[in-house]
């Protein structure tokens, strides 16, 4: 490498640096406005001046606000993801996984409804894989390594996908037929997109939505299995 190329990329280096740092203050700022006043707080005046720059200097770095929202929102997947070690510490098998998977999830959702459907149900101008894809490759520390299938379904593209990696380990281990596993994926989620609304209107409780949603999503699988499965209680 010559002298020009090792300035030119020094210079990329610094770039780089200085705009994860700027996007920083202004992450941090509305995480800081979000945990005050709720996401429909969040203004960019508000984060601007939090920050201490003035609402132009924001669309330098995100496309408007529920870009900003989304990438502030996107580091308490973390939680989740290092949470989801002690939920699946004592699975036998791959439907214990699925379910405590789905309860550890339900935990962290429903107690932060906002959070995660800003994550889920982002309202974004691209398509939803290219801002995940952004996230992680401006802040790779908050990839969380759990096991290989469940580290790689944090970093699936969307919900249905993530939710496709237990599913399929269910099929691999004789729990559930293939024709069904699709099935089972897209009905669990139906239920907890339907769940996550009512928690996000005030009309059901954190922990009668997390039991109702554990309770339906196991009489689902009850209704699919074709082997033995002692439920865990």
């Amino acid at each position: 490498m010559n002298l020009v190329n090792m300035k030119i990329g020094d210079i990329m280096t610094k770039k780089s640096i200085q705009r994860k740092r700027m996007m920083l203050y202004f992450i941090d700022a509305t995480d800081e406005i979000i945990d005050d006043e709720g996401i429909a707080g969040v203004t960019l005046r508000k984060v601007a001046d939090k920050a201490g720059y003035n609402s132009a200097t924001i669309y330098n770095y995100f496309e408007n606000l529920d870009h900003l929202i989304f990438f502030a929102a996107m580091r308490h997947i973390k939680d989740y993801g290092y949470a989801l070690n002690s939920y699946i510490s004592d699975a036998k098998n791959a439907m214990d996984i699925f379910l405590k998977v789905w309860e550890c999830f339900c935990d962290y959702v429903y107690d932060k409804p906002e959070i995660y459907n800003a994550i889920f149900f982002p309202n974004l101008e691209k398509h939803f894989e290219e801002y995940i894809e952004e996230y992680y490759k401006l802040f790779p520390e908050d990839i969380v390594e759990v096991g290989s299938n469940i580290t790689t379904m944090l970093l699936k593209r969307d919900i249905t996908k993530r939710g496709e990696t237990t599913v399929l380990s269910c099929v691999k281990e004789g729990y559930i037929r293939s024709d069904d596993g699709e099935k089972l994926n897209h009905m669990t989620l139906l239920i907890f997109e339907g769940m996550l609304k009512r928690v996000l209107r005030g009309t059901i409780s954190y922990d009668d939505a997390r039991n109702n949603t554990m309770d339906y999503i196991k009489h689902i699988v009850r209704g699919l299995l074709i082997k033995d499965y002692d439920f865990y209680y």
